[in-house]
């Protein structure tokens, strides 16, 4: 006998995968119809493309945006393409965002220009616009590498890191030594100071950079500054020495 009951569904056991992030480009060029062909043809590639008409626009958006690569052209009027890559080398935010040159200042000596200012690539125009994107590809690959690379690198370790952040934690529950009568006196930027709170409150580099929005290696950075500048060799002898010296709250 048939049964007009519907068979039961079975359940879907396989999501739906997950959108991939698109790439943030900044396009940086004062040719206004270059501008939108090339953004045009970047975003028909996948990528999220935002643009500026010269360098100090540009300079502008990359600190709002934080894009994952700049492509810009080097003659611009108020900021050129060598001022806006200034800027983005001495930012601790942006300051490893690849750049590529995309210019007619095409000559030899221009390129090797380029690469010792610390562009990442260097695209001569006129340009094939394949070559463009395949360009982009590249660097963001190379990126990811790094980036994958240096959390491998503050990962590495772990047990160590461990113990000393449980030696710090130790010696933020009994408030570590007896306090210097004469504060030391340091000349600590800014960040390296926000660095050595954070690693006094016991947080992994990791966290650091999360909590202070910039990468893992400029963390790692900050840390052995901070090691030479206190004559410490560790994290838990650098926050024992900042407590006995009033430097962290």
């Amino acid at each position: 006998m048939t049964s007009d009951s519907p068979e039961p569904q079975a359940p879907a056991t396989v999501e739906a995968a997950a959108e991939p992030v698109p790439v943030r480009l900044l396009l940086v060029d004062d040719e206004p119809g270059l501008r939108t062909a090339v953004s045009a043809y970047l975003e028909d590639e996948g990528f999220q493309v935002t643009t500026a008409n010269d360098g100090e626009e540009g300079w502008q958006k990359a600190q709002d945006l934080l894009p994952d690569v700049v492509i810009t052209d080097v003659m611009m009027p108020r900021c050129d393409g060598y001022g806006l890559l200034q800027r983005l080398r001495g930012d601790e935010r942006l300051g490893g965002t690849p750049v590529i040159f995309l210019t007619a200042k095409g000559m030899t000596a221009d390129r090797i220009a380029g690469f010792q200012a610390g562009c990442d690539d260097y695209i001569p125009k006129p340009f094939d616009p394949d070559e463009l994107v395949a360009r982009v590809q590249n660097v963001v690959r190379r990126q990811e590498r790094l980036l994958a690379e240096a959390a491998r690198f503050a990962d590495a370790d772990i047990g160590q890191m461990a113990k000393q952040i449980t030696e710090i934690r130790s010696l933020l529950s009994t408030g570590g030594q007896k306090k210097a009568s004469v504060p030391a006196e340091h000349s600590f930027t800014p960040r390296e100071a926000s660095v050595l709170q954070l690693v006094a409150e016991g947080m992994m580099n990791k966290e650091i950079a999360r909590r202070l929005e910039t990468s893992i290696r400029n963390v790692e950075k900050y840390v052995s500054r901070l090691f030479i500048k206190t004559g410490t060799a560790s994290r838990t002898e650098l926050v024992r020495y900042a407590l006995e010296h009033g430097l962290v709250e």
